[in-house]
């Protein structure tokens, strides 16, 4: 059960939905917005997680799908009105470079490229329609006025694939171990299909944002939108996305191996925060027994104070923090808090000591294996 597929997509897209919901609500109030980036956080994270399986699926997902995310909601709350076409060139490009930087031996042709990519751009489009829905994109293809944008903006990824394939091929094609020396001429037709509809809109007066431009003005308006939003920022979020998951690749190999280190010292963990919690909750009770027998014991007491101010005092306390209300005022009470500290201190020397020679044995024996690995 725990390692079927269906349970591996379930928790990449529980955590995929956590950090990219909560990073969302922090840049916008839009729920669309938040929407889409989770949509597509989820879509891309499950379809790499599970085509990764359950031993490195799981991680991967999670990271690449969080990345996507994250990015779509930024891109997503920073525009205003119709912002699909610059939310999916670079964000189709990113996802491309971050499995690219995975392993770059498997993509070694164009066709691998435009494999990965149309791969992606499914993804991508099942991620947006979510937010599609939300936004009433569905009810324009009852329009005639709406049918053809609304139509292009279901299938936008699809449509972009090509060019996009086409980008990262030309973007890679000089790495060692790529057998292409030039891109297929069904790959370059399909590139200019986006590329021709985008001037069409945009000549033609679709696009709300070119509306009321004619002669140079609209000239440079499909230049600048050719350029920037369909080629410089694509290409750049391609580098980025497989710079990032080169770079990124080995550390979090450490990761792996810090689990099985956790697993040991899981019981050791959870027996020290026993303690510890049991200390903090005894004092708490001794400190509002003083306070109760002797007033004035602790300045800045409030009255109707209970026992969840006297346990935030003693979880300060045990931190060897000041609270921001309550402090020592009585011989007594300082007494009692440095009695207080001691036991903190001396709990988590004593149970550091016990653990790790108790456990230091299973510790060797994992980084022996992993050096055995290592040097295989």
């Amino acid at each position: 059960m725990l390692n079927s597929p269906i349970w591996l997509a379930v928790r990449i897209a529980a955590a995929v939905t956590l950090v990219v919901s909560t990073f969302g609500y922090a840049i916008t109030g839009n729920h669309s917005d938040v929407l889409m980036g989770a949509g597509c956080g989820i879509a891309v994270g499950v379809g790499v997680g599970l085509r990764g399986g359950s031993r490195s699926g799981l991680w991967t997902g999670i990271l690449i799908g969080s990345i996507i995310g994250m990015a779509v909601a930024l891109v997503a709350g920073g525009f205003s009105g119709n912002r699909w076409g610059f939310i999916t060139p670079p964000v189709l490009a990113l996802a491309v470079g971050l499995i690219d930087g995975l392993d770059r031996s498997a993509l070694s042709d164009y066709r691998e490229m435009s494999r990965e990519t149309l791969i992606v751009a499914v993804l991508l489009t099942l991620g947006f329609f979510p937010a599609h829905v939300a936004e009433g994109i569905l009810l324009g293809l009852r329009t005639s006025d709406e049918f053809l944008i609304a139509s292009i903006l279901l299938v936008f990824p699809l449509l972009l694939m090509p060019f996009a394939a086409l980008m990262a091929g030309l973007l890679t094609h000089r790495r060692e171990g790529w057998r292409d020396a030039r891109p297929p001429r069904l790959l370059i037709l399909g590139a200019a299909v986006p590329v021709a509809l985008f001037v069409f809109l945009m000549a033609t007066g679709t696009l709300q944002e070119v509306r009321g431009l004619s002669g140079l003005e609209l000239i440079l308006g499909i230049a600048f939108g050719l350029s920037l939003p369909m080629v410089a920022i694509p290409a750049a979020a391609f580098l980025l996305g497989r710079a990032a998951t080169t770079w990124l690749q080995p550390r979090l190999q450490v990761y792996s191996r810090l689990a099985e280190y956790l697993r040991a010292m899981w019981v050791p963990i959870g027996g020290f925060a026993v303690g510890y919690l049991t200390i903090i909750i005894l004092f708490g009770g001794f400190y509002g027994t003083l306070e109760r027998f002797s007033p004035g014991a602790f300045a800045g007491v409030e009255a109707g104070s209970g026992i969840t101010d006297w346990l935030s005092f003693s979880f300060f306390t045990a931190l060897g923090q000041d609270f921001l209300t309550m402090a020592p005022s009585s011989v007594g009470a300082r007494l009692l808090v440095g009695v207080h500290l001691i036991f903190s201190a001396g709990w988590a020397v004593v149970l550091f000591a016990a653990v790790m020679s108790s456990i230091g044995p299973k510790l060797d024996r994992i980084a022996r294996r992993h050096l055995e690995e290592r040097g295989d």
